[in-house]
């Protein structure tokens, strides 16, 4: 017997923004005064948050739980798929339980994860009034379908009503739509309660009466037409355009290149400098930037080993005599150091800070506070660690910032190195501090012969919201809670 509403939001193809549309409605029900959850079995991303407690998961569900005014949790989002070069990294209730190939997850049935997953998800719905839960990629690749356990098995599993959500903006929308339903079963079609255009652009009266056709076709509901919304949120990383962000309003502006690893991993680290200045991301030089930064991986050796063959390295280096601003973030961090040594070999990293890192098989993952100090000030910081690789600092190299508190709890040792213009750290999340990320963009730009501005800062509540109130204003929510029976 389920206590909770649910509703289940999947998609004709991946990236057709299910994750937003989910954070909508887990939005549009807490703004009720519900207690709402959002769940999502399966999540394939390098873009991992910290859960509260202090395991991994993706930060689609983590941002859908920021919207239902709950800390994220591994519930939420029980498994998450790291790919990693060949092989993927399979993360279960927020720890790594294995490394397997695509292929032997794929081909395996996957019957004791999905166990886990509706173990999961019947605890949130017993602890909630409604669970808005999201689906993976398509229900209907026929490949994957018998071991698919993102999407069908888990409405068939608690009989849970689901939308469609179509992307228009890429074109063939009502084709896709009328290929789901066809390829669904026949049971799983009665699950289907309507669907959703998103990401249109221009006047939803040009579709015609066509979104009803198909809705009448299928004997289901069509709740609307949601607008091509410009927004500061999180992507997830498989889908991401990378622009840059050349805006005209930046034209006298700094410039920062950020260097866009093949395994780049937790890249809004970057969210805050994309809004405030120009950004390149680049794979092979000439670095015009005034500013370099090095982000996050999930393979620092290969990563390196490409940014080699790509003279990137060269690059790095000669930016730095030139008092260019070196920043390095987690694997970035690590590849600004001496050395790297993984399994007893040792492979001679860019040499500009003083730091060895040798990878260990436990990972650190941890919600962090900390102090740093730049210019003559001091500033709270607040982020999070998820890594492999401990790195061991020497004396020529001054500390980053100083942890004071990990997962909650009280502590006391430094992070990440710095010499002269050059940066390390641990610290994802790190640029999302606006009062420290402002003093450090202003102190490019007045190197630069560039007046120091204020940031753009803006709270993730208000983006949140901001995306809501779009999304209550284009898509019928009335008959979506008439369908879910409220």
């Amino acid at each position: 017997m389920m206590n909770a509403k649910v509703i289940m939001v999947q998609g004709t193809s991946s990236g057709v923004g299910k994750s937003l549309i989910s954070m909508a409605l887990c939005r549009h029900f807490y703004k009720k005064g519900l207690k709402v959850s959002p769940f999502k079995s399966q999540n394939m991303s390098l873009n991992s948050a910290v859960s509260k407690e202090g395991g991994e998961m993706s930060r689609a569900q983590y941002l859908q739980a920021i919207a239902c005014g709950k800390k994220p949790s591994v519930k939420m989002n029980p498994i998450l798929l790291k790919p990693d070069a060949n092989m993927t990294q399979v993360i279960v209730r927020g720890n790594v339980l294995d490394t397997v190939s695509p292929k032997e997850y794929m081909t395996n049935d996957k019957n004791d994860l999905l166990k886990i997953a509706l173990e999961d998800l019947s605890s949130l719905i017993k602890e909630n009034d409604v669970v808005v839960v999201e689906g993976a990629g398509s229900p209907v690749e026929m490949n994957l379908k018998d071991r698919d356990i993102s999407n069908m098995k888990i409405a068939r599993a608690f009989e849970i009503p689901v939308i469609l959500v179509a992307d228009i903006e890429k074109g063939g929308s009502f084709a896709q739509l009328v290929g789901t339903m066809e390829l669904l079963e026949q049971d799983e079609r009665k699950l289907v309660i309507g669907y959703i255009l998103n990401k249109f652009r221009g006047d939803p009266s040009l579709l015609g009466k066509y979104p009803l056709s198909l809705a009448e076709r299928y004997s289901f509901d069509f709740f609307g037409t949601m607008p091509y919304v410009k927004h500061k949120l999180p992507q997830e990383d498989s889908m991401i355009e990378w622009k840059n962000s050349n805006f005209p309003e930046f034209k006298n502006e700094i410039l920062v290149d950020v260097i866009k690893f093949p395994h780049i991993s937790n890249f809004d680290d970057i969210d805050p400098i994309i809004w405030n200045v120009n950004v390149n991301f680049v794979n092979k030089g000439p670095l015009k930037g005034d500013m370099i930064i090095l982000p996050g991986t999930k393979n620092t050796l290969l990563d390196y080993k490409w940014m080699i063959e790509n003279g990137l390295d060269k690059e790095i280096k000669k930016a730095a005599r030139n008092g260019k601003i070196i920043f390095g973030i987690c694997g970035g961090y690590q590849m600004l150091g001496e050395e790297i040594e993984e399994e007893g070999k040792k492979i001679k990293g860019l040499e500009l800070l003083h730091v060895k890192t040798h990878f260990k098989p436990l990972k650190r993952v941890s919600a962090l506070k900390g102090i740093v100090k730049f210019k003559d000030k001091e500033f709270e910081i607040e982020g999070y660690e998820i890594h492999h690789g401990i790195s061991n600092r020497e004396s020529l190299s001054t500390p980053f910032a100083r942890v004071i508190e990990v997962n909650s709890q009280k502590s006391e040792y430094f992070d990440g190195a710095v010499e002269a213009n050059v940066f390390g750290t641990y610290f994802h999340g790190l640029f999302h501090n606006f009062e420290f990320t402002q003093e450090l963009l202003n102190s490019v730009r007045i190197k630069n012969n560039i007046a120091p501005k204020n940031i753009k800062e803006w709270a993730i509540f208000e983006e949140i919201d901001k995306f809501t109130n779009f999304f209550e204003t284009n898509i019928d929510t009335h008959l979506i809670e008439k369908k879910m029976e409220f």
